[in-house]
C-alpha cells in the first residue's frame, strides 16, 4: 500500500485541509447531543420557552457551521481523489512503457487494463472515503462513547461493551473479505480478458459463426466473476445486521436503566437522552463499516496489484540517453548466441554466430518455429540473448543507450500495427520533427505515395484504429515507409513484404538499396531472398547455412528443398515466419 500512496506527497496540505474541516464537522456533531440535553433539562423539563429558543438557536447555528464544512471537505476530497488518480495512473502507464517485451508477454493486456483502470478507481475511492467518512467514522465511535461517560459515566457502561464487540467482528470480516476482493479482481481481468479477445476477432468471429460459442465462453467467465463477487458481497453485507442487534440491544439497555437512575434521582431526562443520542450517532457510525470495509477490502487488493507493478524492474536501458556509443556503420554480429522465452522449455535459438556486414541486405528463411522473429527483435534488445553476444559495429548492443539503438534500428514487425491518426502523423509516429519532403521520399521509396495521393485528402487523410480501413498491401508499405523516415542505420523487415505483388516488391527492395542501411529480413519466398547479398538459413533455432542464393544451392539439401518446393517441383517445407 505505501508503494501506491507516495503519490499523495504533492497534496498534503489539500488533505490535511479536508480532515481540518472533518473535524470541524465532527467536533459540532459531537456537542449536538449535550445541547439537546440542555434544551431538554433547562427548557422543556422547566417549561422555560426563552431557554428552548437560545439553545435552539445556538444548535440550529451549530448545524448550519457543520453543513459548510461537510460541503468544503467533499470538495476538497474530490479534489485530491481526481488529481492523485491522475497522477498514479500517469506513472503506472510510464512504469508499462519501461517494461521489457519479455516482462510484458507475461502480463495479460486485460490485466494491464484493469489495473491501470478498475484498480486505480478502488484506490481513489478509498482515498475520498479516507478523506470523508473512514476517519471520520471511527473517530466518531470513540469520542462518542467518551462524550457519553462525560454525560453520565454508568449509562456510557453498556455502550462500553457494545462497541469494542462491534469492532472485534468488523475487523475478523475486513481480513476475509482483503482476500476475497483478490479472487474477484483475478475474475474481473479474466472477464476482460475474453472480451478483449472476443473484440479483437470480431472479424473472424462472424466468418466462422462462432457467435454462440463465444457467448458461452464469456457467459462461463463472467459467472466465475458473479459468483466470486456475490461471495465477498454477502460476508460484507452481514455487517449491518449485525451491529444493528447489537447496537440496537445497548440502546434498550440504556433505556431499561436510564428510566431506573432518572426514578432514584441519580440521573435527569436530559442526560438519559444525550447518552442515547450518542449511541444512536455511534451506530450510524458503526453502520458506515458496511462500504468502509468494503471499499478498503477491494483497495487493499487493488493497491497489491498496482504495487507489483510499479515495483518490478524496468528495462535495462545500458548507457544513459544520449550518451554512450553510436550505431555508424551498420554491420551486424551474433557471437554464440541463444535465446530462451520465459515461458519455454525449449531454447527459440541456440549457438547461433553470423556476420552481416555494413549496408548489406540479409534475408532470413526456415521453418515455422526456426526462431526468424526471434532472431530479429535480439537486434533492437527487444529481448536479451540468454547466451553469447549481439554486436553492432563491434559493441555489445547492451551497451548503447536504448534510445541511440532503437534509434538507429528500426523494426518492422510482422504484425502491422497503425494508429489513429493521419497518415502523416503515422509516418512521423518515430520522427516528429519529419518534414513533408521527408515523409513523401520514404513514402515513395516504400511504393506508397501514388496510394497516398489518391485518398480524399492526401497525406492528411485518416486512418482508422489499427488502419481497419487499409489493405494489408497498404498497411505493409506505411510501416515500412514509416521505418524509412529519420535515415536508419539498420532496418529490420519481419515478413513486412508478404503482402505485397513481386513486381511492387522488386521496385520496393531496389529502392532501400538507396539507403545507408543494412537490411535484414524474415521472408518466406525465394524471389524475395535472392535479391539479398547474403541468405541465412534456420532450422530448429540454429544457423544450418550462410551464403547467396547460388552458393546455397550448392552446398545445402534444405535450400534446394525450399526452392524446389517454390517452383512446383518435388520436396515439401513450410517456410511461413515463425
Amino acid at each position: 500500500m505505501g508503494r501506491v500512496l507516495i503519490y499523495l506527497r504533492p497534496y498534503g496540505k489539500w488533505m490535511a485541509l479536508a480532515w481540518l474541516f472533518m473535524l470541524t464537522e465532527l467536533i459540532i456533531e459531537l456537542w449536538q447531543p449535550l445541547l439537546m440535553g440542555k434544551i431538554i433539562d433547562d427548557g422543556v423539563m422547566k417549561q422555560d420557552v426563552a431557554a428552548i429558543f437560545t439553545w435552539g438557536a445556538v444548535m440550529l447555528g451549530a448545524s448550519l457551521l457543520a453543513f459548510a464544512s461537510g460541503i468544503a471537505n467533499s470538495f476538497a476530497a474530490a479534489y485530491v481523489g481526481q488529481e492523485y488518480g491522475f497522477a498514479l495512473r500517469t506513472a503506472l502507464f510510464a512504469k508499462i512503457q519501461s517494461f521489457s517485451l519479455a516482462r510484458i508477454e507475461q502480463l495479460s493486456p486485460a490485466s494491464l487494463v484493469t489495473r491501470m483502470t478498475n484498480d486505480v478507481t478502488q484506490v481513489q475511492n478509498m482515498l475520498f472515503m479516507s478523506l470523508r467518512i473512514a476517519l471520520r467514522a471511527p473517530l466518531l465511535v470513540v469520542f462518542g462513547v467518551a462524550m457519553a461517560f462525560v454525560v453520565h459515566a454508568r449509562l456510557a457502561l453498556v455502550l462500553a461493551v457494545a462497541v469494542p464487540l462491534s469492532a472485534v467482528f468488523l475487523l475478523w470480516v475486513v481480513q476475509k473479505a482483503a482476500a476475497s476482493f483478490s479472487a474477484v479482481q483475478r475474475a474481473l481481468d479474466r472477464v476482460n480478458g475474453v472480451m478483449r479477445e472476443n473484440l479483437a476477432g470480431m472479424r473472424l468471429i462472424k466468418a466462422w459463426m462462432r457467435k454462440k460459442y463465444e457467448e458461452k465462453r464469456f457467459a462461463a467467465t463472467n459467472d466465475v466473476l458473479m459468483e466470486r463477487t456475490m461471495s465477498v458481497l454477502r460476508l460484507v453485507e452481514t455487517i449491518t445486521p449485525v451491529l444493528l442487534i447489537v447496537m440496537n440491544t445497548a440502546i434498550v439497555a440504556v433505556l431499561l436503566f436510564g428510566r431506573h437512575y432518572i426514578e432514584d434521582g441519580t440521573a435527569s431526562a436530559g442526560q438519559v437522552v444525550a447518552v442515547i443520542n450518542y449511541a444512536t450517532r455511534t451506530t450510524a457510525a458503526l453502520s458506515m463499516f458496511t462500504f468502509i470495509t468494503m471499499a478498503f477490502s477491494r483497495a487493499r487488493a487493488s493497491a497489491a496489484r498496482l504495487a507489483e507493478l510499479l515495483e518490478a524492474p524496468g528495462e535495462r536501458h545500458g548507457a544513459d540517453a544520449g550518451g554512450g556509443p553510436a550505431v555508424q556503420r551498420g554491420e551486424i554480429r551474433f557471437e554464440h548466441v541463444s535465446f530462451r522465452y520465459p515461458s519455454s522449455p525449449r531454447e527459440a535459438l541456440s549457438d547461433v554466430s553470423f556476420v552481416i556486414r555494413p549496408h548489406e541486405t540479409a534475408a532470413i528463411l526456415g521453418a515455422t518455429g526456426a526462431g526468424k522473429s526471434t532472431l530479429l527483435q535480439l537486434i533492437p534488445r527487444l529481448y536479451e540473448p540468454s547466451g553469447g553476444r549481439v554486436l553492432i559495429d563491434g559493441v555489445d548492443v547492451r551497451e548503447f543507450s536504448a534510445e541511440q539503438l532503437r534509434t538507429a534500428v528500426r523494426f518492422v514487425p510482422q504484425e502491422v500495427l497503425l494508429f489513429s491518426g493521419t497518415v502523416a502523423d503515422n509516418l512521423r509516429f518515430g520522427n516528429i520533427t519529419a518534414s513533408m519532403e521527408e515523409l513523401v521520399q520514404a513514402a515513395r521509396d516504400a511504393q506508397i505515395h501514388e496510394t497516398i495521393t489518391r485518398f480524399p485528402d492526401g497525406y492528411d487523410a485518416r486512418i482508422g484504429q489499427k488502419g481497419v480501413n487499409l489493405s494489408g498491401g497498404q498497411k505493409q508499405r506505411l510501416s515500412i515507409a514509416r521505418a524509412l523516415v529519420g535515415q536508419p542505420r539498420v532496418l529490420l523487415l519481419d515478413d513486412s513484404t508478404s503482402a505485397l505483388d513481386a513486381e511492387t516488391e522488386a521496385k520496393l527492395l531496389a529502392a532501400l538499396r538507396k539507403y545507408a542501411c543494412t537490411t535484414v529480413m524474415v521472408t518466406q519466398k525465394v524471389s524475395t531472398a535472392m535479391a539479398a547479398d547474403t541468405i541465412l538459413l534456420l532450422e530448429d533455432g540454429r544457423l544450418i547455412a550462410q551464403g547467396s542464393h547460388e552458393q546455397l544451392l550448392a552446398t545445402s539439401d534444405l535450400y534446394r528443398r525450399i526452392v524446389a518446393t517454390q517452383e512446383g517441383k518435388k520436396g515439401s517445407v513450410d517456410v511461413t515466419t515463425a
